[in-house]
């Protein structure tokens, strides 16, 4: 269980990190773990795909929500009662954003083009590849680009 403690603080550090400017590859220093990661790579990745899906950003958004609803917040385990309540509550605010992104769905608002569904049926493929718990942390890592992109729509 210590190990998805470290996992969810490496993740959270990697989202740290994306909030800052980007210059390439990056080294965490994570206690006696020292990590690698080209963040420039991964930011360029992302907005290629919301760039490609910058007009279907309803349809995504409400899959990417959905997603986090029910593959994500659901199933993350720790014995850590404080990253739980962080989780429950980045859940409900998730809730509030269904809700209204499901009322732009039914009055027809919220177009679903092909596009949009290819990519996020990748992050779905890419998701069901890794053992459970493991793409469960690694979302959780991604959530900051996710509300970064948010964000940007603002």
């Amino acid at each position: 269980m210590k190990g998805f403690g470290l996992a969810f603080g490496l993740f959270s550090a990697v989202g740290f990190l994306l909030w800052t400017p980007l210059t390439g590859l990056k080294t965490l220093h994570l206690g006696s773990c020292v990590i690698t990661a080209n963040l420039q790579a991964i930011q360029k990745e992302f907005s290629e795909i919301r760039d490609s899906v910058s007009l279907d950003r309803c349809c995504f958004l409400r899959h990417l929500v959905r997603f986090y609803l029910d593959r994500v917040f659901k199933v993350y385990q720790t014995p850590d009662h404080h990253t739980l309540r962080k989780i429950s509550s980045l859940a409900n605010s998730f809730l509030i954003i269904k809700k209204d992104l499901s009322v732009c769905h039914s009055r027809m608002s919220c177009h679903c083009g092909e596009e949009a569904m290819e990519k996020y049926n990748q992050i779905l493929s890419h998701f069901t590849e890794l053992e459970l718990q493991a793409a469960v942390v690694k979302a959780l890592g991604e959530l900051g680009i996710l509300l970064r992109w948010m964000e940007e729509m603002l």
